[in-house]
């Protein structure tokens, strides 16, 4: 997302580069949706790393609807017409014949869930898309969508700031075998110690307008992160990796996707695999923030969607 747009200037050279280096790295899982940059970021995907296709997993999201100004509308649009429509242009700007995982970005509260997933299912017997995803839904949502359709993954946020998810819709997810894609583990960057502050951000960095970088949110998480730091300097691990490694340690079932734009930040988040923590390390992250906690509001998250009929 950051490489199209919200997270202040794009260098699409760096980008480029970048994304290039994450697959010569070993990264094979490519992230992106279309409203990234209205558009821009699936048209970069399939021009820069277009060529290397068969390396890739990629996973692109549909249904978030953009205003005027390039941003979220505040709109869904789960409609099964909109699902067919949506994908075409996905796979248009891509260049791509198919998507390996394919998301509603956002249940839409306005159409059964079950009418959205059955749209998509016929995407995979079309051929146009592998796998299907939620991204944000309840844990009833999830439940009523697997009942239509295979549902491979669903990603929500969660990271040591947001653990509102392990409450109900972690257990669903493992109960349906269904795998969790973790966005946002490094707390929109608030982990990378690369923005101690809504002052630090450029005008159009789209953190400003959220909650936990606001206020006493804002200061709760920066002791926060001051705490997770003391743990990462006591074995040589930066806070970055020890959030990711806490990710990974919730179970095999668990994808993180740390966001850079930067080449300097890849390694770093990929090292973090090889970062194994203790049972006591573990055990004092979780009391920092304990389970179904969050410092500072999310918006459009664990939606449901009205009964079909």
């Amino acid at each position: 997302m950051g490489m199209s747009f919200a997270y202040g200037p794009v260098d699409e050279a760096e980008a480029a580069a970048t994304l290039n280096a994450s697959l010569d790295a070993g990264y094979t899982f490519l992230d992106t949706a279309d409203i990234y940059g209205s558009g821009h970021n699936e048209r970069f995907i399939g021009e820069v790393v277009g060529s290397r296709r068969d390396e890739i997993t990629l996973a692109t999201k549909f249904g978030i609807m953009i205003g005027a100004d390039g941003y979220p509308s505040g709109e869904v649009n789960g409609r099964p017409e909109y699902v067919r429509a949506a994908i075409d242009a996905s796979l248009s700007r891509l260049g791509f014949d198919h998507v390996d995982l394919y998301y509603l970005h956002r249940p839409d509260l306005e159409v059964p869930i079950e009418e959205t997933v059955g749209a998509m299912a016929e995407l995979v017997t079309a051929g146009k898309v592998r796998y299907l995803g939620l991204s944000e839904a309840s844990a009833q949502t999830v439940r009523r969508a697997a009942a239509v359709a295979t549902i491979t993954a669903l990603q929500s946020e969660w990271s040591i700031f947001s653990r509102d998810i392990e409450v109900d819709i972690v257990p669903t997810c493992r109960e349906l075998g269904i795998g969790l894609v973790a966005y946002s583990p490094l707390g929109r960057g608030m982990l990378t110690g690369s923005a101690a502050a809504t002052t630090d951000l450029t005008e159009n960095d789209f953190r400003r307008t959220q909650p936990r970088w606001q206020g006493e949110n804002l200061d709760a998480n920066l002791a926060l992160v001051d705490r997770i730091g003391q743990i990462a300097a006591g074995i040589g691990a930066k806070p970055s990796q020890v959030a990711l490694a806490w990710l990974l340690a919730r179970g095999g079932d668990v994808v993180p996707i740390p966001g850079t734009k930067r080449r300097r930040y890849l390694m770093e988040n990929l090292d973090a695999v090889e970062l194994t923590l203790s049972d006591r390390q573990i055990a004092e992250l979780d009391a920092l923030s304990p389970t179904g906690e969050r410092t500072g509001d999310r918006v459009w998250v664990n939606r449901d969607t009205p009964v079909a009929g």
